[in-house]
C-alpha cells in the first residue's frame, strides 16, 4: 500500500483535512477529515510503500493497546483511507 501522494493535508481552523478534487472534470470536491491517530500514520507512513504489520507497529508504539487492538484499529483505518482514495 501506499499513501496517494497527489493529496496533501491542510489544517484549516484547528482541523486536518485532506481535500480532494474531482477527476473527471465535474465541479465535485470531497473533504476529508483526519483526527489525531489517523494523521499520526498518514505522516509516518507517507512516501513509502507500507503493509498493515508497519501501521500496527506504529499504533502500538504510539499508544497504549496490545496487538489485537491495534490491528483492528489499523485494518479500518487502511479500509477507510482506501475507500476515500488516500491509499492507493
Amino acid at each position: 500500500m501506499i499513501i496517494n501522494d497527489k493529496l496533501k493535508v491542510r489544517t484549516v481552523a484547528g482541523e486536518n483535512i485532506v481535500i480532494m478534487q474531482s477527476s473527471d472534470g465535474s465541479d465535485m470536491t470531497r473533504v476529508v477529515a483526519l483526527n489525531e491517530s489517523a494523521l499520526l500514520l498518514y505522516n509516518r507512513l507517507s512516501g513509502r510503500n507500507f503493509e498493515i504489520d508497519e501501521v500496527i507497529q506504529v499504533l502500538i508504539g504510539e499508544y497504549e493497546v496490545d496487538e489485537a487492538e491495534a490491528r483492528k484499529d489499523a485494518v479500518a483505518w487502511v479500509d477507510e483511507m482506501k475507500k476515500n482514495g488516500l491509499i492507493l
